[in-house]
């Protein structure tokens, strides 16, 4: 269930060029399971009409405050009331002035200033405009009455040059609404417990150039993350990889090879109440590091490497647990119950995911898995092949059924 499931969101739409994004948003806010009214300023409806945000709802739009057929209802404090989360996008200098001032002069306005719920500002305007310091100071006095600001974003403007004021695009928007959200939501499943994540291929160097690793994408360890501070957590993704989109709200701390990846968990580990060991952690690393580059053998001969076994982490980490609750992960080709399981007993796991990565679908590097999930003195249980989104749901609904916080 999304923080957005069921929520009353009211997008507040003021007159600019970039009107339409907030169409996007809507959408967006929808598809996240939220009911969406809106309220317009009669600049907005030059950009974009009425009718086509009441289409996209499927709710009444609010445009004038004179116009009702429900004479037993005040328009502007009947919408105020029904909201949960408000939405200012975009935000233009003249709205910000206007609610950083208390003004209400028109159906907009008079809803912002009506509502109890919590407001979030997305400016948008001229970089000149946001430089000023009218606005500036009338964002500092937003800030100071508890509304939460989005700084825009820096690019092209409509007036053909770049500077900053340019509203961020929804996605941007949807991610930085939704963390906002998760703060102020204290019932989620994980608020108030830490969750560490490791994620990616380690790699282990042979000389200055080449080193040693696997297939492991990352995108497993990303979508738990992402989806245990969807749930409430405070989460630290330690990442052997680079080329993945930091889930908002997520600390991230880059590591390389597996001693690199032992001291950052180990840091991370004490205050901890789940560990989830995804990364693919190298087994092997050359004995003896190259200063370098390895050059091919006279004659083209072969090249013999000499290899050293890697700490093994999740074995040290769960050795070592106090109240923390470890997650491992088995990627396997063949006979993976017999070897998930030797893995589970042999590391003294708590829960110990298992996938069969000779499979379609399954594993490495694709955006869907299929997994089985192993506990002590328990029936394992199998899953569906499912987006990894889905996947690291179950697996943290599993560890908080089984006892991971008590």
């Amino acid at each position: 269930m999304s923080v957005w499931t069921k929520r009353h969101v009211t997008v507040v739409v003021s007159g600019g060029i970039a009107s339409y994004k907030a169409l996007v948003l809507i959408r967006s806010l929808m598809k996240q399971g939220a009911v969406v009214r809106v309220a317009m300023t009669a600049h907005a409806a030059e950009f974009v009409t009425p009718l086509t945000f009441q289409t996209l709802t499927q709710q009444p739009v609010v445009l004038d405050e004179f116009t009702t057929t429900d004479p037993q209802h005040v328009v502007h404090v009947a919408l105020a009331d029904w909201t949960e989360v408000m939405v200012l996008v975009p935000a233009t200098a003249n709205l910000i002035a206007k609610v950083a001032n208390g003004l209400a002069d028109d159906a907009a306005t008079t809803t912002v200033l009506a509502t109890t719920a919590p407001k979030f500002v997305v400016p948008a305007m001229n970089s000149h405009m946001y430089a000023n310091p009218a606005t500036q100071r009338n964002l500092e006095q937003l800030t100071a009455d508890g509304l939460h600001v989005l700084t825009p974003a820096t690019g092209m403007l409509a007036e053909g040059y770049a500077g900053q004021g340019r509203l961020p695009e929804p996605e941007a928007i949807l991610a930085w609404l939704t963390d906002q959200l998760i703060q102020l939501t204290p019932d989620l499943p994980l608020a108030g417990r830490h969750v560490v994540v490791t994620a990616g291929g380690t790699r282990e160097a042979l000389d200055p150039v080449r080193f040693i690793t696997n297939r492991s994408s990352g995108k497993m360890g990303y979508a738990l993350a992402q989806v245990a501070r969807e749930m409430g957590a405070t989460v630290t993704l330690i990442s052997a990889t680079t080329h993945l989109p930091v889930p908002t709200g997520v600390t991230i701390v880059p590591v390389d090879s597996a001693s690199s990846l032992l001291t950052a968990v180990r840091t991370a580990f004490d205050d901890a109440d789940i560990l989830v060991m995804a990364a693919a952690v190298s087994d092997y690393r050359p004995t003896e590091l190259a200063t370098q580059k390895i050059k091919k053998p006279a004659g083209h001969g072969d090249l013999m490497l000499q290899l050293t076994e890697t700490p093994d982490i999740l074995k040290t980490l769960a050795a070592e647990k106090k109240h923390q609750y470890v997650v491992g992960f088995a990627a396997e080709t063949q006979d993976l119950l017999a070897n998930a399981n030797r893995k589970l007993t042999h590391k003294k796991l708590d829960l110990l995911v298992a996938n069969d990565v000779s499979q379609p679908g399954v594993g490495f590097n694709g955006d869907t898995n299929q997994v089985t999930l192993l506990r002590p003195h328990q029936q394992p249980v199998t899953t569906e092949l499912a987006s990894k989104t889905a996947i690291a749901k179950i697996i943290l609904e599993t560890a908080i059924a089984d006892g991971a916080l008590n």
